[in-house]
């Protein structure tokens, strides 16, 4: 038995050089995270992270979760888990509530990997794979006068550097100037780059319809977020409008939130992010209901090593879609906004080359804590 003996949040933040956007406006000005310590009484030490205000997600710790599992089994991950919703479900079934379980989700399989001397993705089913492709997160609204410009710039340096795949925002409130954006993007990049769009549910059902079939000419292989999350029968009829996959989910949590999307087909690729839908153990019961329907699973990835290395092993565990000769394996979004989290939080960063991220193999995440970085950017 290695039972719970200190939960601690560090809640950190460091201000970004360059502050950017998309069609939301929020101008991004810092990057932060909740970052979710565990410790056993056996000195075991499992780490975590929650999407989302860190504020937020430590009080939900502090305050409901934490005192709850002192002294609890943290192999008894699924017990915690179903311990710590039905305490709070009667005030939040999704939002920050589910975040703040999936920092101690993952911390926990940490801590299972590190008691076991295996990787986290060895024992939630085994590895279909020991790297996964990348694409490149990028092209925010920066420089308002050189919107075009700036991503054509951006998105060569993303091919200069190996990344095969690239995600581009879109939802600049001129659906003729977002295109030409496209146009430009495409032509820049080549045929051969892999081009996907997040409009960051910005449109209504007919501009998402408008603009996407437009967007079809530029061989778009996504529509991400294109309305409003809570539209289940919008995004229905987007999807069933256009060729191209439309994607979505970040902004859903637990499996019950992601059922009638997957039910209903509302998507044709669910995007749950391991930080904020209710961890690693959450996750693979989305993955396997989508698999269930018929629909893809691709996670969206957001924060520090810590998730990034969470989702690879989840990544890991997850079989193409659909099993097929060639196969068609899910993508590992990698964001490339300034995050000294991203880059400097494990003592070995995690890093693509040539397009691709090796799985991590040590115990656990597998990655190594750099508590200094902590220490330097520890909001107090």
């Amino acid at each position: 038995m290695s039972k719970i003996k200190k939960v601690t949040c560090h809640v950190v933040s460091a201000p970004v050089a360059k502050p950017f956007t998309s069609s939301r406006g929020w101008i991004y000005k810092t990057r932060g995270s909740c970052i979710v310590e565990i410790e056993t009484v056996d000195g075991i030490v499992g780490w975590g992270e929650c999407y989302g205000p860190s504020a937020v997600a430590k009080s939900f710790i502090d305050t409901q979760y934490a005192p709850r599992i002192l002294g609890m089994d943290s192999f008894d991950v699924e017990v915690i888990w179903e311990e710590l919703y039905n305490r709070i479900k009667d005030y939040g079934t999704r939002g920050m509530a589910i975040s703040a379980i999936s920092g101690i989700d993952i911390a926990l399989w940490d801590i299972i990997g590190k008691s076991c001397g295996q990787p986290i993705h060895k024992l939630i089913g085994g590895s279909y794979r020991t790297e996964v492709f990348a694409y490149a997160t990028g092209l925010y609204f920066i420089d308002m006068d050189r919107l075009i410009e700036e991503a054509v710039e951006e998105a060569l340096e993303f091919k200069g550097n190996g990344f095969t795949a690239i995600k581009m925002k879109i939802g600049l409130g001129n659906p003729k100037f977002d295109i030409k954006r496209v146009e430009a993007v495409r032509k820049a990049i080549g045929d051969d780059i892999r081009l996907m769009v997040d409009a960051n549910h910005c449109f209504t059902v007919p501009q998402a319809i408008r603009i996407g079939r437009e967007l079809e000419q530029f061989d778009v292989e996504w529509f991400e977020e294109p309305i409003s999350p809570e539209d289940i029968d919008g995004y229905v009829e987007v999807t069933r409008a256009l060729d191209m996959a439309v994607a979505g989910g970040e902004n859903e949590f637990t499996r019950w939130g992601f059922r009638d999307l997957v039910v209903r087909k509302a998507m044709d690729i669910v995007q749950p992010d391991v930080c904020a839908a209710g961890g690693i153990s959450e996750c693979r019961k989305i993955a396997t209901l989508a698999s269930a329907h018929g629909v893809e699973c691709v996670p969206h990835a957001w924060g520090s090593a810590i998730g990034l290395a969470a989702t690879l092993h989840f990544l890991a565990a997850l079989p193409d879609q659909p099993p097929s000769f060639k196969g068609n394996p899910p993508l590992l979004e990698l964001e490339q906004c300034e995050n000294p989290f991203r880059d400097l939080l494990s003592i070995e960063p995690i890093e693509q080359h040539n397009g691709k991220v090796k799985i991590p193999t040590g115990p656990g995440l597998g990655i190594e804590i750099n508590r200094s970085v902590l220490d330097q950017y520890r909001v107090s």
